[in-house]
């Protein structure tokens, strides 16, 4: 499923025009990305599951290419628990 597909069961959904529910689905990751984005924040969905930030030292790699060692930046990347209503539902 793509954001489009995503669109169009919402707009079925809530009986709406696909231009409202992607507006709708715009909103909804804007805020994700938003609380994500200030002071690690958290953004837990009861049921569904929990988007967390998550630090990542830097380190050493390798170019896998030549053998050179490069060094990998510190960074911080996005994390998602799945929920045990969505666990249960998968399995």
């Amino acid at each position: 499923m793509n954001k489009q597909d995503l669109v169009a069961v919402v707009a079925e959904a809530g009986d709406i025009s696909k231009a409202k529910a992607g507006e709708v689905v715009d909103a909804i990751f804007a805020a994700v990305e938003e609380t994500l984005k200030t002071n690690g924040g958290e953004v837990r969905l009861v049921g569904f599951g929990t988007f967390s930030t998550s630090k990542r030292k830097a380190g050493k790699g390798r170019n896998p290419r030549t053998g050179e060692e490069i060094k990998i930046p510190a960074s911080t990347t996005v994390r998602f628990k799945a929920g045990k209503a969505l666990k249960d539902a998968v399995n």
